[in-house]
């Protein structure tokens, strides 16, 4: 998968998440995780970005290390909704499997520049 392709994947996966959150029930409670969710699975696309500006390898690393810390934090919040019940779970799922998904290609990325920045040839 491009980058380009990356970009357009992680701002639908952020515009997934304003819709859930959009659609979550209005009390106090679901407003505050609401409001954490739109931040943390936003986050994933915009610092996605800054990766792809990465000047060196170390920047490429820790730059995609806060991506996966924001995508951690979706997942967390998606969990939280799922076990609350405040959303369709069939939409929920999708989400769920999105964000899998997406951190699975994080992770391999990271994995594979580490192996560079160590001089490890990947296994095959």
């Amino acid at each position: 998968m491009t980058t380009e392709e990356m970009k357009v994947r992680t701002k639908k996966f952020s515009l997934k998440i304003i819709d859930l959150a959009e659609k979550l029930p209005v009390t106090y409670v679901v407003k505050v995780i609401a409001n954490q969710i739109v931040r943390s699975g936003t986050s994933v696309g915009a610092n996605y970005r800054v990766v792809c500006r990465a000047r060196s390898d170390k920047e490429f690393v820790a730059k995609m290390n806060i991506v996966l810390e924001e995508a951690d934090e979706t997942l967390f919040w998606l969990e939280i909704i799922k076990e609350k019940n405040w959303s369709d779970k069939s939409e929920l799922e999708i989400i769920l499997k999105e964000e899998n998904e997406l951190t699975a290609i994080f992770v391999s990325s990271l994995k594979t520049v580490n192996n560079r920045i160590n001089n490890i040839k990947p296994k095959v």
